[in-house]
């Protein structure tokens, strides 16, 4: 989103974010490089957006299978969109509902790097701020990956990761949420 700051200079703020997990399916996990890393990352982020308590948009590829079932375990109250086009943005559904968020921050992850998660990064630079987790995007090829990270990242998405992430909202040590994100880290 262009509104004159540089969104990587500015601290995310917990009520303008929501998560988007994009085609984190069976099918397509099995193939895709450092998958288990990918897949953990997922979980966290997955169980710490319940624990403050941010919406989360979860999108589905047609024919890909469903969602791993240790993120859908993980995941608090969430929409599923089922998608035929790479971009998430072509699914009339899936932006009706993040509207309904009212956040102007979307926090993606997902699969794969290079075609789904790149096409609706940009697309949502017109509407978003739009940050990235890298350590929680995959490709079959890691080198499609680091490209996908290196345009989205020219072109003015915020390339972040997990604990990074999820530090950024906590602020701070000492409270209950805190303490439940640590069991997340460890």
């Amino acid at each position: 989103m262009t509104d004159g700051t540089n969104p990587a200079r500015t601290l995310l703020d917990r009520k303008d974010c929501a998560l988007v997990l994009i085609d984190f399916q069976e099918k397509l996990h099995r193939v895709i490089d450092d998958k288990d890393r990918l897949r953990d990352n997922a979980v966290r982020l997955a169980a710490f957006a319940g624990i403050v308590c941010l919406p989360v948009v979860v999108t589905e590829q047609q024919n890909l299978g469903p969602t791993l079932p240790e993120i859908k375990e993980a995941l608090p109250a969430h929409s599923v969109f089922d998608k035929i086009c790479f971009d998430c943005f072509g699914n009339q559904a899936f932006r009706d509902r993040l509207g309904l968020t009212n956040r102007k921050t979307l926090i993606l992850a997902g699969i794969e790097t290079h075609i789904c998660v790149m096409q609706t990064a940009l697309s949502a630079l017109s509407r978003y701020q739009v940050h990235v987790v890298a350590d929680a995007v995959g490709s079959r090829d890691p080198r499609n990956r680091e490209v996908a990270l290196a345009r989205m990242q020219k072109a003015g998405v915020v390339v972040t990761s997990t604990e990074m992430f999820m530090y950024e909202l906590l602020r701070e040590a000492g409270t209950d949420e805190f303490r439940a994100a640590l069991k997340l880290v460890k």
